[in-house]
């Protein structure tokens, strides 16, 4: 009976000393971390728990590895432990810290691709970006889809411009099917080349469906669209001049000068963002056919070639006045 008793005195304190251990080892696990501040730790791919806690314990953000291993282990998510960037916010716990790990709480970085960037000038942003990794690839022009962009640490320059490409394609895929009948359009390619132009001639949002209109109106009676952007495009593939075109750059055999050209140039002059794409392919009816500068950022528009004719002297004077000419 005697042994019965002792065999039973053991059995309880070990019940308490193991509970004892499991509340010590859970408020400890549970209890803020040293980390006076965020901190930012890279955990490499193929580490494991123990380099992880290393990691960590390296940078501060916990001070026992030891405890930080028995704890993700007596939860099971040793082998559910992520990789990636991390920004473990100031006195993390380590349940926390594992939780991050887990659930793969990455620190997410930004990259914006403009409305009216050249892909040349996508894929340079890209390739300075000092997150990314990888060579940039090449991207043919109006293929990127303009707009903010966010990624993890080890994403390649090339998955984040297939990204934008497929942006891109998605937006088409949603556009065009809803597009107005009778347009002078006959493909894709085509409405994202009339976008580009659009995307180029201002930057005002209200704008861009009344200059698409022009455009539209002037496809469907034949005349040339004359835009100014095209010029440029040909003579330095996007890249601004630094001054107003001159009768010399006019004159200059150009593939791209919708003055020389009739229809739409051969590719895109840029890439247009999603507002620029809906505005030609849903543009409002209208029946004018030109627009000039007014001086403000903005356009005057006219329904005939007097009252533009009245509205480029209009121009002129505000260029003269602005000491624009050269």
């Amino acid at each position: 009976m005697r042994l019965v008793r002792t065999g039973l005195l053991l059995i309880v304190i070990a019940a308490a000393v193991i509970g004892g251990a499991v509340w010590w080892e859970d408020r400890n696990f549970n209890a803020g971390g040293p980390s006076e501040k965020e901190t930012v730790v890279v955990v490499r791919p193929g580490g494991g728990a123990r380099a992880i806690a290393a990691s960590l314990t390296e940078a501060g953000v916990i001070d026992t590895p030891l405890l930080f291993r028995i704890g993700v282990r007596r939860r099971d998510r040793t082998t559910e432990l992520k990789a990636g960037e991390y920004a473990f916010p100031a006195g993390a716990s380590m349940a926390q810290v594992m939780d991050m790990l887990v659930s793969h709480k990455v620190l997410m970085h930004r990259i914006t691709i403009a409305e009216g960037l050249t892909s040349d000038m996508a894929v340079a942003i890209v390739g300075a970006d000092t997150v990314l990794e990888g060579p940039a690839t090449v991207a043919p022009e109006g293929s990127l889809l303009p707009e903010t962009y966010v990624f993890e640490r080890g994403t390649t320059r090339a998955e984040l411009l297939a990204q934008m490409r497929q942006a891109q394609e998605k937006a088409i895929a949603e556009l065009w099917p809803k597009r107005k009948e009778g347009l002078p359009i006959q493909s894709v390619e085509d409405a994202i080349k009339l976008a580009s132009i659009v995307e180029k001639e201002t930057g005002l949002a209200a704008e861009r469906p009344r200059i698409a209109a022009v455009f539209v109106n002037r496809l469907k009676m034949g005349m040339r669209l004359e835009s100014d952007p095209t010029i440029i495009y040909g003579l330095t593939k996007g890249v601004p001049l630094g001054h107003p075109l001159r009768q010399s750059e006019l004159d200059t055999p150009n593939p791209y000068s919708t003055y020389q050209i009739d229809g739409l140039p051969p590719t895109a002059i840029c890439n247009p963002g999603r507002d620029s794409l809906a505005a030609v392919l849903n543009p409002p009816e209208s029946d004018e056919l030109f627009f000039v500068a007014d001086g403000t950022g903005g356009h005057v528009f006219a329904k005939t070639g007097a009252e533009h004719a009245r509205n480029v002297a209009q121009w002129r004077r505000i260029e003269r006045e602005q000491g624009r000419n050269d």
